[in-house]
This record gives C-alpha cells, structure tokens and sequence, in this order.
C-alpha cells in the first residue's frame, strides 16, 4: 500500500472512517473487476482520492454504494463499498500510476530488478497495466494518454536534470498528471464549474507527492545509489519543505472553489492530512496536542525508546508463509502483527496512526483537530474549525 495521504482513523471519526474504508474497498474491487485479481496490488492510498472527489460533487443521489461478500482483509466481513465511475476512474489512474512505479524501480535497478529477467519481466506488467487502465479510462471518457505521456516525459526530464536545475521542472509531469485526473472528478460529477480549481489542486497534490516521495527516499537512494531529484538539482531539505507548505496551502485555497455536495472527507483528506503528510515525511511532530511536547530522541525530556530484544530473522520461504497466514487473517489490515521477515512489531493499515494523541476532539462535522489545550486549533480553511 504506498500514497502519501496515510489517515489516523482516531482522527478521521466513525463516519468518515466508515467512508474512507468504503472508498478504499471499492477502489480494490473496481481493480479486481475490471482487471482481474492481480491488478488489486496496485491499490493505493492516493488514487482513492479521485474516487472521494467525485462521489463528493455528486447530488445526494450519487453517493452509490453496494455490499460487498467477505473479504480476509476484513475479517471475513461484508461491507458497504463504493462503486461506480468514481471507483473505477481511481483504478484506471491507479494502475498507470502503479505502472510509472515500477518502470521506475526498473530504471533504478532496485533490488531483484536488477536482474534482466526479473526487469522485463516488470516491463511487460506494466505495459499491461498502461493498456488496462486506458481502456477503463475510454470508458469513462478520460484519456489515459496524458498520464502515458508524463510517465514517458519524466524519464527524459530526470536523464538532462542536473545541479542547479529548478526542482519544480522536475516535477511538473506529475502535476500534469494529477491536475487531469482530479479535473476529470468534476466531469463525471456532472459539475464541469469545478474543473479548473480541482485541476489546480491536483497540480499541486503532484507536486506534493513527488517531493514528499523524494524527501523520504533520500537517504536510501544516496546508499544505493539510485537517482533522487532532490540530491540530483542540489535542492536543500529547507526549499523543498517550503515548497511542500507552499503546495499544501494552494490545495487549501483551490478547494474553497470546488461545489461540493459533501466534502466532508475530501475536506479531512486534503486540507487536515496533508500537513501531517509533509511533517510525517520531514521528520516533525504530526499532532500539535499540549500533553504530547515533541522532543527529538536523546533530547532532554524525551522518552527512552524500548529496547526489544532482537530476534533471528525468518528465512524467505516462512517469511513469505508467515505473510499469507496474516493476510488471510486480516491482521496486517486491522490489527498488530509481527513483520514475517524481521519480527518487528506493526500495526495494520487500518490502525495507521501517526500522532501521539488519539484523543481527538470532534469540533465540526467534517474534521476533528487537537490544539494546544486539547481544544480545537482552528485553521483557515473556510470550515469554521
């Protein structure tokens, strides 16, 4: 599961966390679907974005849903899903996505993709991901081609980018991609008025992305060697991190454009996540409650990390045994595991909180925030926080 909009379900709320799971379920089955069984490992946290947009701009009567039969990943549990143009078009851009991912994986050699046989083994599935999600995206009266043409245009950016080239050229093939698909939202919606604000902030959510992926990546790439457009333009943590708050504030203000009929989760998700988003990805605290003070490890006053003892690393084949038992068990959704290779403990995607408080206060219908006396801390988003 990879995106950059990772929600804590404490802060979400019982309603929107009932309407994020649907989103996110009903990207998973719009994959399956439409693309078969396979194409479900490209469901991600961003692409059900486009998903919330567009149920969010629909009339009271669009918001579709339908119970899905038991799933491992739920218990065994049928759910009320989200279905429809909006899940499908997260899954078409989902599976481009997922396939400019791999192609990049390819292009760095990463891991087993080293091997010749393994990369155009990568290769051919995502090609086959490119065509897939183009059908779906015909269907829907959306061109995939301008996601194609960005995935093949970053390439050849990132081969001539070098020092003292601007970041932001760099990244405009995601904005590019982003901006149509979030503007898309608006035409299947039946609300072509939103367009131009909600392709603004899909600009700068591309934007957003590619440099939050490129800030949490720096260090691995500097030890493997792999290409990063951080280190490549000479770019300083300090102006990328104004530019990621630049970015976050322009979502903010574009989507006082946007008509919404319900934005209350698209609201959540965009405006109140993605600045624990960036200070998630720059290392600083996410949750601004008074009785959590954020202080650095080995800082005066911060808590001593537990020691636990260190276990012996599984092997590959019962690592991977170990995997598909928690799969099929729901515990790498919805509950702690231990990681099957290197025991570490984890919680599932579900349980996904990164803040220090899950105490949150519910001061308005579309958002809980915590401030500093554990009331609410207010934003200038137009929400009356």
């Amino acid at each position: 599961m990879f995106g950059i909009v990772r929600p804590c379900r404490h802060r979400l709320g019982e309603k929107l966390t009932a309407q994020w799971t649907a989103h996110l379920c009903g990207l998973c089955l719009a994959l399956r679907g439409d693309h078969g069984q396979l194409a479900r490992i490209v469901t991600n946290y961003d692409g059900l974005l486009v998903s919330v947009l567009t149920e969010a701009q629909s009339d009271a009567g669009g918001a579709k849903r339908r119970t899905a039969g038991p799933c491992p990943l739920r218990g065994m549990r049928t759910a009320s899903v989200a279905h429809g143009e909006g899940a499908r078009l997260a899954a078409a851009v989902s599976l481009v996505l997922a396939s400019a991912k791999v192609r990049d994986h390819v292009a760095d050699g990463d891991g087993l993709l080293a091997r010749r046989p393994a990369a155009v083994a990568a290769r051919r599935i995502a090609a086959s991901w490119d065509r897939a999600g183009a059908r779906t995206g015909s269907d829907l009266g959306f061109d995939t081609a301008v996601l194609v043409d960005a995935v093949d245009r970053q390439t050849g950016i990132e081969t001539l980018a070098g020092f003292g080239t601007p970041i932001l050229t760099v990244t405009e093939p995601t904005e590019t991609a982003t901006a149509a698909a979030f503007a898309h939202t608006a035409v299947l919606a039946g609300r072509p008025g939103n367009a131009a604000p909600l392709a603004e902030a899909g600009r700068l959510f591309g934007r957003l992305a590619h440099l939050l992926d490129a800030v949490e990546d720096r260090e691995a790439d500097a030890a493997s060697g792999a290409w990063n457009p951080l280190t490549a333009t000479g770019t300083p943590l300090e102006e990328a991190r104004r530019l990621a708050d630049d970015a976050v504030h322009g979502i903010r203000l574009a989507l006082r454009e946007v008509e919404f009929t319900d934005g209350g989760l698209a609201h959540r998700l965009l405006v109140h996540e993605l600045p624990d988003s960036v200070r998630r990805a720059f290392g600083t605290p996410s949750c601004a409650h008074g009785s959590h003070p954020y202080a650095p490890p080995g800082a005066p006053g911060a808590p001593t990390p537990p020691e636990p003892p260190r276990r012996e690393r599984r092997g590959l084949l019962a690592g991977c045994a170990v995997w598909l038992g928690l799969a099929c068990t729901c515990q790498m959704c919805c509950g702690e595991y231990e990681d099957p290779w290197t025991r570490e403990r984890k919680e599932g995607c579900a349980n996904n909180c990164d803040c220090d408080c899950c105490e949150c206060c519910d001061c308005c219908n579309c958002c809980s925030c915590c401030g500093e006396d554990g009331g609410c801390s207010g934003c200038d988003c137009g929400c009356n926080c």
